[in-house]
């Protein structure tokens, strides 16, 4: 019950004064003005109670607070007979105290989310066979076996090879192989089948029990946050006293200070400010931005360095199918679809794309039979009579792959993609190749913060350095920082804390740390709430980044009108104190005018509310529908775009054939042109509409001229070929159309790109 009551003091404290407020209201109301006098100064003497003890408090944390002021008001009030002044001061301090103590203590729920998921038993392998025994009993080389699914318990050393999910300590979603011999840590997932290895820590000196280590101690060393009301509070104290002292010292009437104190009675700090705060809370949460209190408000809005996680951030977190390379006379779209009807019942990281995939390109998928899973290796079944296999390339063709799956490995490698193989009845059909895109919002989000006052924005990810790079380049941070477990990244933000006030993005629980140690932590969690949820200070409950600046935007502007409300009454304040000081202003009278300049402060606090260009462009429903109508058009010409470099691979000099590039030619000219006309007459407008400016979609236009010039070559290149004679098409016809294609195709990726960042991320992408 006490716990309760030191839990919730401020709630309790808020009901009854606003209890005794109303209660003696009804009273005076009622002619019984004795009563009511009591209630209100009963009013007056609980928030008198309430602000010493939030001043000693304050006191205690050697920090400056704004209920010194209220207490010589609350004081005040009862010294010269105005306890109505008293109580509403009191149900003003403890609203304001409500609105601030919600992100007063920063949340360490993620700490015991941490804590419930570590492994509480280790399998050990004994003479006798396995023995389950509790994890703190381990100790350093003993022999341990991990199940399927199950937390690696502690740091060993592998004994046969395994696969799996480190995503907890690097953010990486995709599974990892790691050979016999190889070091595991502990917190990481066996997704393969069942593993064996010996351990070279105990479970304390484990790698995720420092990540836990490391949340606490974060949240421990993390410094109070001063709020603008007493940051006022240390220059506006001194001031009243000092004013309130030498009224009554020159005048010889302790009137005057009572009149001074009273005039100084300091709501636009109390209510004001945090009415412009709580407004950009509003805003925010109708932006999807879950921010948790004015305190974290107040440091977003002072932020100046951003330090991004890359997996799930700035890229989708999730792989998704970029292209389908066929083996030779191989229909790609109908090994795609074999695969993915098989791995319609695979639960691999792998097979939810590529069934996507499939199915955004209407392709029938059927159900497979006889189906056999091989964990961390493919999937095997039946479709349709037809025996097919997905799976790594090594599982399909052997330790001894062909030139044609070497070289699809080597494209993979060399574009920081994944790679599945699909085998047919035996035979090696296609490839596909697989990776986590860049938010196509993300690019934009970054321009956005920098205009909104970031400073310096840098990538901090697990993930090896020339895929970090690449993200990094297209994105336009400042600073990469690769290969980054937890620690690393509380190093960086220590680094980084040197040039102004912090901010990580993130969303994983290996996040969690920095999340808790960075001023303002931010996560992202459209997904499904998760540590770094509970760690951070602002969720972002949509699967846009780009909402960050939004909420960066949100924040400076609610942070500037509370300032703008502080100011304004302070200074009228300050005004009516020099004129109380003089003798000019009774008490009542003061008490009076100060309501006046109350309610002037809190008029400009309110324009928080009035809604404000952001980063995130709002678009009319008609103006919706067609961007996501051409965006439709657009993802559905992905494969004829891959087609063109898959042609130009398949121009040979030594038997020279143009079918498949006529072909390609016909379709070129059927469906890509008609779309990229559609585009410049519809899309360009709208974007422009959109963004305010013809400027910003010129490069679009350029591109659609390229593209229509390019094809318009293909064609004249291929009209001056002979049609049928073969021997009429030289080597140099091929190695100029082979030019063309590449040149083509490098134009359709660069355009395709500036679409997706700069047209298409106008609106969610549902289903990515």
């Amino acid at each position: 019950m006490m716990n309760a009551l030191r839990r919730y003091h401020e709630l309790i404290v808020l009901a009854l004064s606003a209890v005794l407020l109303a209660g003696g209201g009804l009273a005076w109301w009622s002619d019984a003005t004795d009563a009511a006098d009591a209630l209100w100064a009963a009013g007056t003497v609980l928030g008198l109670v309430f602000a010493l003890a939030s001043m000693a408090e304050a006191l205690r944390e050697r920090r400056p607070t704004v209920d010194v002021i209220a207490v010589l008001a609350l004081a005040g009030a009862l010294w010269v007979g105005e306890p109505l002044a008293g109580a509403i001061i009191t149900a003003m301090l403890a609203t304001g105290q409500v609105l601030d103590e919600r992100a007063a203590a920063r949340a360490r729920r993620e700490l015991s989310l941490l804590t419930a998921r570590a492994p509480r038993k280790a399998r050990h392998r004994t003479p006798d066979g396995l023995v389950e025994v509790p994890v703190d009993e381990v100790g350093i080389g003993e022999h341990l076996v991990v199940a399927s699914g199950e937390v690696v318990p502690v740091d060993g050393r592998l004994i046969v090879p395994g696969a799996f999910d480190e995503s907890a300590l690097t953010g990486e979603p995709v599974p990892v192989e790691r050979p016999a011999g190889d070091d595991v840590r502990s917190g990481v997932v066996n997704a393969g089948p069942p593993v064996e290895l010996v351990t070279t820590t105990t479970a304390e000196t484990s790698t995720y029990a420092a990540l836990v280590r490391l949340v606490a101690e974060a949240q421990a060393t993390s410094a109070p946050f001063v709020r603008i009301a007493d940051r006022w509070a240390v220059a506006f104290v001194p001031l009243t006293l000092l004013l309130a002292g030498a009224a009554w010292w020159a005048a010889g009437d302790p009137v005057r200070a009572v009149a001074v104190l009273v005039v100084a009675t300091p709501c636009p700090l109390l209510l004001a400010a945090p009415i412009a705060i709580v407004s950009g809370l509003s805003r925010a949460a109708r932006l999807g931005v879950v921010v948790k209190g004015g305190a974290a408000l107040e440091r977003l809005a002072g932020g100046r360095v951003v330090v991004f996680d890359k997996t799930g951030t700035l890229t989708r977190g999730r792989p998704a199918l970029t292209d389908v390379v066929a083996r030779g006379a191989a229909d790609p779209d109908e090994a795609l679809r074999l695969a993915a009807s098989v791995d319609q019942v695979s639960a691999h990281v792998l097979a939810g794309p590529i069934v996507e995939a499939a199915l955004a390109r209407g392709l029938d998928l059927e159900m497979p039979d006889s189906v056999e899973e091989v964990p961390g290796q493919g999937v095997a079944g039946v479709v349709a009579g037809v025996a097919v296999r997905v799976g790594r390339p090594d599982w399909i063709t052997g330790p001894h792959s062909d030139p044609w799956t070497r070289q699809v490995r080597r494209r993979a490698d060399l574009d920081g993609s994944m790679s599945a193989l699909v085998e047919v009845d035996g035979r090696p059909a296609a490839a596909l190749l697989l990776h986590d895109p860049i938010r196509p919002d993300a690019p934009r989000m970054v321009r956005a913060l920098r205009t909104a006052g970031i400073e310096r924005v840098v990538l901090a990810t697990g993930d090896r350095a020339d895929v970090a790079d690449v993200v990094g380049r297209i994105v336009g941070v400042d600073t990469v920082l690769a290969d980054c477990d937890p620690a690393d990244k509380l190093a960086a933000l220590g680094r980084e804390a040197r040039r102004g006030s912090t901010v990580m993005v993130g969303d994983g629980i290996n996040d969690a740390p920095a999340l808790a140690a960075a001023d303002v932590g931010v996560a992202l969690a459209a997904r499904g709430a998760t540590a770094s949820s509970e760690a951070a200070d602002v969720v972002l409950t949509i699967d846009r980044v780009d909402a960050l600046a939004d909420a960066m935007l949100v924040a400076r502007r609610s942070r500037r009108i509370a300032l703008e409300a502080v100011a304004l009454g302070m200074g009228l304040s300050l005004i009516a104190m020099c004129a109380a000081a003089v003798g000019w202003l009774s008490p009542a009278v003061g008490a009076a005018l100060q309501e006046v300049i109350d309610l002037l402060a809190i008029a400009v606090a309110l324009r928080a509310v009035l809604p404000t260009r952001l980063h995130t462009v709002e678009l009319a429903e008609d103006d919706r529908r067609t961007l996501a109508a051409l965006r439709h058009d657009h993802d559905g010409l992905a494969p004829l775009v891959e087609r063109v470099a898959g042609v130009a691979d398949g121009l040979s000099t030594r038997e020279p054939d143009l079918t498949d590039a006529r072909a390609l030619l016909e379709d070129l000219e059927t469906d890509l042109l008609p779309h990229e006309r559609a585009d410049e007459e519809l899309l360009v407008p709208l974007v422009a509409r959109a963004l305010g400016s013809h400027e910003a979609v010129a490069a679009l236009s350029r591109t659609h001229a390229e593209i229509e010039h390019q094809v318009t070559r293909l064609r004249r290149l291929l009209d001056s070929v002979a049609a049928d004679a073969a021997d009429a098409v030289t080597v140099e016809d091929v190695i100029e159309l082979r030019r063309m294609l590449y040149g083509l195709y490098a134009v359709l990726k660069l355009h395709n790109a500036q679409e997706d960042e700069g047209a298409f991320s106008l609106v969610p992408a549902h289903g990515r």
